[in-house]
C-alpha cells in the first residue's frame, strides 16, 4: 500500500472522519488512523449517539407511563432492560458502520492502530497485534478528541462507580443513583435512569446546575427537572467515596464549608466533565506547544510545529461535535489552498433533556458582563396552540437583540424539540440579521416555531399571543 498521503488524520471522531472526507473531497490523498476497532469516535462509539437513543427510549417509556393515559391511550409498559441496550447497540452500529462506508467511499485509507508523531511527516502506526508501521505525510491533523474527566481519588470501576461510558450499560436499573456534576453530561444520563425509575441525586459544587448556562434558563430546567422527580445538592462537593460494602457511600460537604452528611446509593455517575486526549502522540517529544492540556493553534488550526495541525476537543472551546465538524471542514480547505473559516459566535448547543435546552450566542450575564445594550423579547409556550395540544407547554424563548441595531444576539429556547428549533436562529444570527427579521419571517401554523417568531416580535414589545 502507497504510505505517502497528503494528509493524515489521527483520530476518526466527529472532527476527524469530516476532515478526512472534505480533504478527500478536494483532491488529497487521505489516511486516518483511530485506536478503535470503529469508527466516530467518542461521539458514535460512547457518547452523543448511544446517549441520545437511550434518552429517546426511555422517554417514551415514560410517556407510555404516564402520559399516554391523557391522550385516551391505554397501556401499562413493562421495561425490557436488556432490549432497550439493544436498541441502543444497534442504533451505534449503524452509525459507526455509515462512517466506515463513508471514508471506503471517498477512497480514504483506513489504518486501526495507535498513531503517534514521530517527527516531521511521519505518523507511527502501532496495531493491537503485529508490528508498527511508519507512514509518511506532508501534514497531520490530531483530532484525538477527548476523555472522562476523573476525581483525585474516586476510582472508576465501571460497575458500581461509573463513567459516562458504563452508565450507557447498566445491567439493571439502580434503586438509587448519585450523579457528580450537574453538566449536561450528568442530567442526560440521570434522566434516563430517572425515568426507568432509579432515585437520582445531583451533587453540583456550583450554586446552579449547567453552568455558561443563560441563567433564566438554568432555573426553569432546575425546576422542570425537580419536577420530574430528580433531587439535587448544589453547592456540594463530593469528598469521599466508599464503595467496600453493598452499596456505596458518599461523603457530601457545602462546597463552602460546613457540616458533612452521607449519601447512599447502588450507583455513582462521575459527570464533571472531559479532557483533551492527547496520551501516547508524542506531542512533548516533537515540541508541540500546550496550555493546561489543550493543544495551541493559530487561526489556521496550526501548531508551533510546521505542518501539524489540530481540532476538535483537544483544542480552545467548547467539546462540541458539531464545533469539532466544522473545524474537520475548515482545516482542510485550508490544507487545499482556501479560506476555510469557523465562526465561533454561531454554535449552538443543545442539552437533551425533556424538555431539550438550546443556545446560541451570548447569554445575557455575558452580555452585561461586555458592557453591550440589549433587549430582551421571551415567549412561553403556554402560550403556543401546538404546545397546548400537545401538552409540552413547559418553558420558553428568549430572543436578546442589541438595543441600537436590533441585531441578534443570542436566541436560548427551553422546550420540547428545542434542539431542532435552534437552527434557524443560528442561520439568521450567521447572516446577521435582526429581531425585526425573524419577527417578519412567515412561520408555519400550527407548530413551535412560532414562539421563535412571538419572542421576535416581542423584543420589539409587539407579540401577538401573549
Amino acid at each position: 500500500m502507497n504510505t505517502t498521503y497528503d494528509v493524515i488524520v489521527i483520530g476518526t471522531g466527529p472532527g476527524g472522519y469530516v476532515c478526512a472526507i472534505r480533504a478527500a473531497q478536494l483532491g488529497m490523498k487521505v489516511a486516518v488512523v483511530e485506536k478503535r476497532a470503529t469508527h466516530g469516535g467518542t461521539c458514535l462509539n460512547v457518547g452523543c449517539i448511544p446517549s441520545k437513543a437511550l434518552l429517546h427510549a426511555s422517554e417514551a417509556y415514560a410517556e407510555a407511563s404516564g402520559h399516554f393515559a391523557g391522550m385516551g391511550i391505554k397501556v401499562k409498559p413493562v421495561l425490557d432492560l436488556a432490549a432497550m441496550l439493544a436498541f441502543k447497540d444497534g442504533g451505534v452500529k449503524g452509525n459507526v458502520d455509515g462512517v466506515g462506508y463513508l471514508l471506503k467511499k471517498n477512497k480514504i485509507d483506513a489504518f486501526h492502530g495507535m498513531g503517534r508523531i514521530a517527527g516531521p511527516g511521519r505518523v507511527e502506526m502501532s496495531p493491537t497485534s503485529g508490528d508498527a508501521q511508519t507512514l509518511e505525510t506532508k501534514a497531520i491533523v490530531i483530532a484525538t478528541g477527548s476523555k472522562v474527566a476523573h476525581i483525585p481519588g474516586i476510582d472508576i470501576d465501571e460497575k458500581r462507580i461509573v463513567s459516562s461510558t458504563g452508565a450507557l450499560s447498566l445491567p439493571k436499573v439502580p434503586k438509587r443513583m448519585v450523579v457528580i456534576g450537574g453538566g449536561y453530561i450528568g442530567l442526560e444520563l440521570g434522566s434516563v435512569w430517572s425515568r426507568l425509575g432509579a432515585e437520582v441525586t445531583v451533587v453540583e459544587m456550583l450554586d446552579t446546575i449547567t453552568p455558561g448556562l443563560d441563567g433564566e434558563v438554568a432555573k426553569q430546567l432546575l425546576r422542570t427537572l425537580k419536577k420530574q422527580g430528580l433531587k439535587f445538592r448544589l453547592g456540594a462537593k463530593v469528598t469521599k467515596v466508599d464503595a467496600k460494602n453493598k452499596t456505596v457511600k458518599l461523603t457530601i460537604e457545602p462546597a463552602r464549608g460546613g457540616k458533612a452528611e452521607t449519601l447512599e446509593c447502588e450507583t455513582v455517575l462521575v459527570a464533571i466533565g472531559r479532557v483533551p486526549n492527547t496520551e501516547g502522540l508524542g506531542l512533548a517529544d516533537l515540541g508541540v506547544e500546550q496550555d493546561r492540556g489543550r493543544v495551541v493553534v493559530d487561526r489556521n488550526f496550526q501548531t508551533n510545529v510546521a505542518d501539524v495541525y489540530a481540532i476538535g476537543d483537544v483544542i480552545a472551546g467548547p467539546m462540541l461535535a458539531h464545533k469539532a465538524e466544522e473545524e474537520g471542514v475548515a482545516v482542510a480547505e485550508i490544507l487545499a489552498g482556501q479560506a476555510g473559516h469557523v465562526n465561533y459566535d454561531v454554535i449552538p448547543s443543545v442539552i437533551y433533556t425533556a424538555p431539550e435546552v438550546a443556545s446560541v450566542g451570548k447569554t445575557e450575564e455575558q452580555l452585561k458582563q461586555d458592557g453591550v445594550a440589549y433587549k430582551v423579547g421571551k415567549f412561553p409556550f403556554s402560550a403556543n396552540g401546538r404546545a397546548k395540544v400537545n401538552r409540552t407547554t413547559d418553558g420558553f424563548v428568549k430572543v436578546l437583540a442589541d438595543a441600537t441595531t436590533d441585531r441578534v444576539l443570542g436566541v436560548h429556547i427551553i422546550g420540547a424539540d428545542a434542539g431542532t428549533m435552534i437552527a434557524e436562529a443560528a442561520v439568521l444570527m450567521e447572516f446577521g440579521g435582526s429581531a425585526e427579521d425573524l419577527a417578519r419571517t412567515c412561520h408555519a401554523h400550527p407548530t413551535l416555531n412560532e414562539a421563535v417568531k412571538e419572542a421576535a416580535l416581542a423584543v420589539d414589545k409587539r407579540p401577538i399571543h401573549m
